[in-house]
């Protein structure tokens, strides 16, 4: 259990560390205005601290920095909401003001505003496009042998998708199918649609057209993938201006591990909804340890969540991004309702 006194030196120390990156000495830390204490009663608790696991040195004449464990306190129980800045807010609303059509423009410009007032990158997983209905389905024969099928969702998104298409095959058939397709498929989700396909294929097959088989599995194969969900970064390059990262091997983790992300969306993903914060090592990725990931939940559609997470150095100052994540998130789950109600 630590005393007033330590938990006040802890606080602030961590507080000087994140707003300088150098490491804290009781001299400095006895000139602050909250600080009650001589320097040598501060460097006594500084070591008892350290003994503690909270603090630690990065070398035997440095002052002292917060460990993992010490932020992990921190942020459990010394943070309080941070009043954001009127011109903080007016930024921050700006992006909702537009009149917008695609939710992925709203998504896009949160991720570079929350950029540009942390200075740390921000990334935000978009909706799962696999989750949108579909609004209308097309074919464009572009050979004889090959058409492209083009799929269009209620948020405006479009796939096209590559089908092969049989020389037997003649015009009007396909034309058939197309409309045959389409009296099915619209206002389903797009996950659906392989077996909506085969039920209309089935159908098809039974009316004599059984040519079109070769087409269906075609088509079939190219719309039954998985997720489709968005990384949209925004500052992606910015996090490399924070001094933690002029470590050419720290600079390089944190590049494989967007690299990493681009594959595997979900890896930002916390294992529970709402605010999660997760510091060095709780990242459960080597490459991650020098950084924390504070991610946050927002809603649209149909009861639908994306993840807007902000990545910093461990040391990044976690009061404001988590008032910048609270504000952002209710905006934008509102905004993207109103989207998604008026398609």
């Amino acid at each position: 259990m630590l005393t007033d006194r330590q938990l006040l030196i802890l606080q602030v120390t961590v507080d000087d560390f994140i707003q300088t990156a150098q490491p804290v000495g009781s001299r400095q830390l006895s000139k602050k205005e909250e600080m009650p204490y001589s320097p040598a009663t501060i460097r006594n608790e500084m070591a008892d601290l350290e003994d503690m696991g909270f603090l630690e040195k990065t070398h035997t004449s440095s002052g002292r920095v917060p460990s993992q464990k010490g932020y992990r306190y921190y942020v459990d129980n010394m943070l309080s909401p941070n009043q954001l800045s009127s011109s903080e807010i007016a930024k921050l609303q700006s992006v909702f003001a537009e009149r917008r059509v695609e939710s992925e423009q709203l998504i896009r410009q949160s991720a570079e505003i929350l950029a540009e007032l942390t200075n740390y990158t921000t990334i935000l997983l978009g909706d799962d496009v696999q989750r949108h209905r579909v609004r209308k389905f097309s074919m464009v024969p572009l050979s004889s042998e090959n058409a492209v099928a083009i799929i269009v969702t209620d948020n405006g998104h479009v796939q096209n998708k590559l089908v092969n298409i049989p020389v037997e095959v003649r015009m009007e058939e396909l034309e058939r199918m197309v409309e045959e397709i389409n009296s099915h498929v619209v206002g389903s989700y797009l996950f659906e649609l392989p077996t909506i396909l085969q039920r209309v294929m089935q159908s098809l097959i039974h009316q004599s057209h059984s040519r079109l088989v070769e087409v269906f599995e075609s088509l079939t194969a190219q719309v039954g993938s998985g997720s489709e969900q968005k990384v949209i970064y925004g500052g992606k390059m910015q996090l490399f201006n924070q001094p933690e990262f002029s470590d050419w091997q720290k600079a390089r983790n944190l590049l494989e591990f967007m690299h990493q992300l681009e594959e595997h969306p979900r890896l930002i993903v916390p294992h529970s909804s709402g605010l999660s914060i997760r510091i060095g090592s709780e990242n459960e990725m080597d490459s991650m340890e020098a950084c924390s990931i504070i991610t946050a939940t927002y809603s649209f559609g149909e009861q639908q969540k994306g993840q807007i997470a902000i990545i910093g150095p461990t040391r990044m100052d976690y009061r404001r991004v988590i008032s910048l994540l609270d504000y952002v998130t209710g905006d934008m789950s509102a905004e993207l309702a109103k989207i998604f109600n008026s398609k």
